[in-house]
């Protein structure tokens, strides 16, 4: 069985965002997928996994960010319904 390139703590990584601000570990030797930009890296695992966490302290996509922003604003409270 092939190992998961994903899981390999030796390998290098690049961290990718895609347009909601959602973050990725990709393996540096796979081609970046369409719709994500690099935004750190090629690094280790470790170092890539410490920028993810410092940039991405909500993991929530922007759409959702935003949204949630204009419910406040506006007074909504969309929990309570």
């Amino acid at each position: 069985m092939m190992p998961n390139p994903f899981d390999n703590d030796a390998a290098e990584f690049t961290v990718l965002r895609n347009a909601e601000g959602q973050h990725s570990l990709w393996p540096a030797f796979a081609a970046q997928p369409a719709g994500w930009d690099r935004r750190h890296g090629p690094a280790s695992r470790a170092d890539c996994l410490r920028f993810v966490e410092t940039h991405w302290t909500d993991i929530r996509p922007l759409s959702g960010q935003r949204d949630a922003a204009g419910a406040t604003a506006r007074g909504d409270n969309p929990r309570s319904r």
